[in-house]
C-alpha cells in the first residue's frame, strides 16, 4: 500500500514524527524476521531522538543492539549482514560523526551492488538526526543530505512529517539498495525540542509505503515554487499563509526524496509559476539548490520569468551562539525576503 499524506488524513489517531517512525520499524520487524536493529543507543535509551523507543522491550537484545562508539565497526556489520540476506536498520545518532565510517559507507555499502555486478544486494537503512536550532555547535547541527547525495549507489530520504516518516521508513526498510534516512530533530515532536504543531499528524495503523522517489506538493500556489525539504517545509508553510495574505500565492514542494530526485515535479511547479525558490539547510554551495537551478537551466530556462534564488546556509560551521546560529539557518525571516524579492 502507498499513501500521500492528504490520502492519510481520514485517520483518527495522531502520532509524532518520532512514534510514527517507530512504528514503522516496529511493523516491519514483525513481518519479516530478518530486519534488526543495531547503533548506539538505541536499546534500553531508545535513541537519543525517540527513533527506536520500545523496540527492545519488543523484540529482545537479539534484534536490537546496543554497539560500542565504534561507527566503522558498526557499520560494516550492518553492510556485511545485508549482503548476507539480513535486513539492518543502523543508527549513526548524528550525521556529522558520519566521517569516521565513511570508507564502510560510501566505498563498500554503496559501491557493493554495482561491483558485483549486481549479484549481491545490500539493503541497509542508515539512519541519523540532521539540523540545527538547538546551540549543538558545528560537530551537531550540519544537514549533509546534498553529501550523500552526490556519491552514487545510495538514496537519500528526508521526511518533514509523522506521515512520510512511516511510509518512507516501511519502502526504506523493504528496499534492497542502502538508503540514509535523514530526520532533522526539529519535526520529530519531542517536549523538550521547540514547539512544532506539524510533528504531530494523523497516521493510518496499518503499513503502507510512501514512494521513494516521489516529491509532494504541499501548498498550491501560482506564483512563486518553493523547493524544500525537512524542517524548512514547516517555514516556507508558514511564509506561505503569512505572504497570502499580501496576493503573494506560493507552491510549496516536499522533496521528501533526494535520491532519486522527482524533477517532474519541480519542473511541472515551474512552468507554471515562472519563479524559484530553494529552501535548504544544507550548505549554499556545490549542493542541493545548485542541483535544482541546473535541472530548470538545462531542461528549459525560459521556464524562468526572473533568475531563480536560494535561501541556504553560507559556507561556514554553524555557530554555537543561537543568534548566529539563527543567522545562518534558513529561518522564515529570510524566506520571506527572498519571495518579495522575487515578486519585485
Amino acid at each position: 500500500m502507498t499513501v500521500t499524506e492528504k490520502e492519510a488524513s481520514p485517520a483518527t489517531r495522531r502520532l509524532t514524527t518520532s512514534k510514527a517512525m517507530v512504528e514503522g520499524i516496529a511493523q516491519e520487524m514483525e513481518r519479516d524476521p530478518s530486519v534488526f536493529v543495531l547503533g548506539e543507543d538505541v536499546g534500553a535509551y531508545g535513541g537519543i531522538f525517540s527513533s527506536t523507543t520500545g523496540l527492545l522491550e519488543r523484540f529482545g537484545p537479539s534484534r536490537v543492539m546496543d554497539t560500542p562508539i565504534s561507527e566503522t565497526a558498526f557499520i560494516g556489520l550492518a553492510t556485511g549482514a545485508a549482503t548476507e540476506g539480513m535486513r539492518p536498520i543502523v543508527e549513526l545518532m548524528f550525521v556529522d560523526f558520519f566521517g569516521v565510517a565513511m570508507d564502510q559507507i560510501y566505498n563498500h555499502m554503496a559501491k557493493i551492488h554495482f561491483e558485483s555486478g549486481g549479484n549481491v544486494k545490500v539493503p541497509v537503512v542508515l539512519m541519523t538526526a540532521v539540523g540545527g536550532g538547538y546551540s549543538d555547535g558545528a560537530q551537531h547541527s550540519q544537514c549533509l543530505w546534498g553529501t550523500f547525495a552526490h556519491l552514487p549507489g545510495m538514496k537519500v530520504v528526508v521526511p518533514s512529517n509523522p506521515v512520510d516518516a512511516k511510509g518512507l521508513m516501511i519502502a526504506a526498510i523493504r528496499d534492497d539498495n542502502p538508503v540514509v534516512y535523514m530526520f532533522h530533530k526539529g519535526i520529530m515532536g519531542l517536549p523538550w525540542m521547540a514547539p512544532n504543531p506539524r510533528a504531530l499528524a494523523p497516521v493510518p495503523e496499518e503499513a503502507y509505503e510512501v514512494p521513494i522517489g516521489s516529491a509532494a506538493v504541499v501548498r498550491q500556489g501560482n506564483d512563486v515554487t518553493i523547493a524544500t525539504l525537512s524542517l524548512s517545509v514547516h517555514h516556507s508553510l508558514d511564509i506561505a499563509e503569512e505572504l497570502s495574505a499580501e496576493g503573494i500565492e506560493c507552491e510549496v514542494i516536499d522533496l521528501r526524496t533526494l535520491v532519486p530526485l522527482d524533477r517532474a515535479t519541480i519542473l511541472s511547479s515551474v512552468a507554471k509559476t515562472g519563479r524559484l525558490l530553494v529552501v535548504d539547510e544544507d550548505y549554499q554551495s556545490f549542493g542541493l539548490s545548485g542541483e535544482l537551478a541546473a535541472i530548470v537551466a538545462e531542461t528549459d530556462p525560459r521556464l524562468l520569468k526572473v533568475p531563480f534564488m536560494r535561501v541556504a546556509v553560507p559556507d561556514v560551521p554553524i555557530p554555537y551562539s543561537r543568534p548566529l546560529e539563527y543567522a545562518v539557518l534558513p529561518t522564515k525571516t529570510r524566506i520571506a525576503a527572498a519571495v518579495r524579492k522575487l515578486m519585485g
